[in-house]
């Protein structure tokens, strides 16, 4: 990529990225939009960039920092205080959704390892989209926002394992189960030093001039995604438990304000530059799993959210409203078909049809899950009539 074709990149990025602003709709589906029209797959007239080693240390730059903000998102003091909605809440949406996740990826891949990933990425919603949606159309007041977000911690904590998974898992059992392993323990560590580590860090963070708190900052962030790469996981795990240290430190929001840009402009980079990956003509023989992944993913949120809101004592409208709100998916179905690219054991032309897949997936669930969320309450007051009194009847 040289700096003409980066200008242009970027304006684009900027670009669609405004049109979809305008819309209403998440950028996302706009940034792998991009890479589609530029990358090197159908349409060829408007090929300019083909994937290289630059793109890729674009892209996972760009993995670093959307996951590191995310772990800055998680709390254990969040975890406690919505404690009741996480573990029920998320239990119903992990066996409902990673159920139909198994349907898909089995029609897709049979019973392989290509189709646990498949699940895995069918399954986890977009925190992103689904927190931008919820403060666009001013829903974080509402009482069922609480059952949302505790749905998407739980998926936060229930996909840091299939990080790892999607990038080395697939070989033998011996080495499968070394994986876990080395995830479970990489996280467990990072959750304790999140526990116990707070204070020495915001002491050193307390001391330091303003340009070395950036690069201790980085540092670490960088540090912990290098380590996690070492122990044969993932940069991805690393970044996001080095954002769960941060996160219960004293400087979180000094870090969120300075680090903010970075993670638009690193995220807005992976997602084109996983849209050059993206091939449009495998639509043709994917346009059926495609449609049948939207439609049960319709199904499984919305089902998932209303139960878990019904029983968590919510009406059957904010139900609805919570069950819709988890539709859209993003970031991390793009993150774990980026992984599972990278993993030998997976074949190649499996490797192609997760990315196409993904990509096709997110730009169509990103797309639908935003408009019915934006209209999911009109839809409940139309599916579910407030009950009139009994002498009006």
């Amino acid at each position: 990529m040289t700096l003409s074709q980066l200008a242009l990149t970027v304006l684009l990025l900027g670009g669609l990225g405004l049109v979809a602003h305008w819309l209403g709709v998440s950028a996302i589906p706009a940034y792998l939009l991009a890479g589609l029209l530029l990358g090197p797959h159908e349409p060829r007239v408007t090929s300019l960039i083909t994937p290289s080693e630059v793109t890729e240390f674009v892209a996972e730059l760009g993995i670093v920092f959307l996951l590191f903000f995310l772990g800055l998102e998680f709390s254990l003091g969040r975890l406690s205080r919505s404690g009741r909605h996480v573990g029920f809440g998320g239990a119903v949406d992990l066996l409902t959704n990673t159920a139909v996740g198994l349907i898909v990826g089995v029609a897709a891949f049979g019973l392989s390892f290509g189709a646990l990933i498949l699940a895995a990425a069918v399954y986890v919603s977009s925190s992103a989209i689904t927190v931008k949606g919820l403060i666009d159309f001013r829903r974080l007041a509402d009482e069922e926002t609480d059952l949302v977000l505790a749905i998407l911690l739980f998926e936060d904590i229930a996909i840091a394992f299939a990080l790892g998974f999607a990038a080395t898992g697939g070989g033998s059992t011996a080495s499968t189960l070394g994986t876990v392993a080395k995830a479970i323990a990489f996280i467990g560590v990072s959750l304790a030093a999140a526990r116990w580590l707070t204070r020495p860090i915001d002491r050193v963070l307390d001391r330091l001039p303003r340009e070395f708190f950036l690069l201790f900052t980085v540092g670490l962030l960088v540090g912990m995604a290098a380590l996690a790469k070492e122990l044969g996981l993932s940069e991805a795990i690393g970044a996001l438990m080095a954002g769960v240290v941060l996160a219960e430190t004293s400087v979180r929001a000094e870090i969120e304000e300075r680090f903010f840009s970075f993670r638009d402009l690193f995220a807005a980079l992976f997602f084109f530059v996983f849209g050059l990956s993206i091939d449009v003509g495998a639509f043709g023989r994917l346009g059926w799993l495609l449609a049948l992944a939207v439609t049960l993913t319709i199904l499984g949120k919305t089902a998932a959210g209303y139960f878990a809101g019904m029983v968590g004592g919510f009406t059957r409208r904010q139900s609805f409203n919570a069950g819709v709100a988890l539709i859209a998916h993003g970031e991390f179905t793009i993150i774990l078909a980026q992984l599972a690219s990278g993993n030998a054991k997976i074949s190649d032309s499996v490797q192609s049809d997760l990315i196409a897949f993904a990509g096709l997936y997110v730009l169509v669930t990103a797309t639908v899950g935003v408009v019915l969320m934006k209209e999911s309450k009109w839809i409940g007051r139309r599916l579910f009539r407030a009950p009139r009194l009994a002498a009006e009847q």
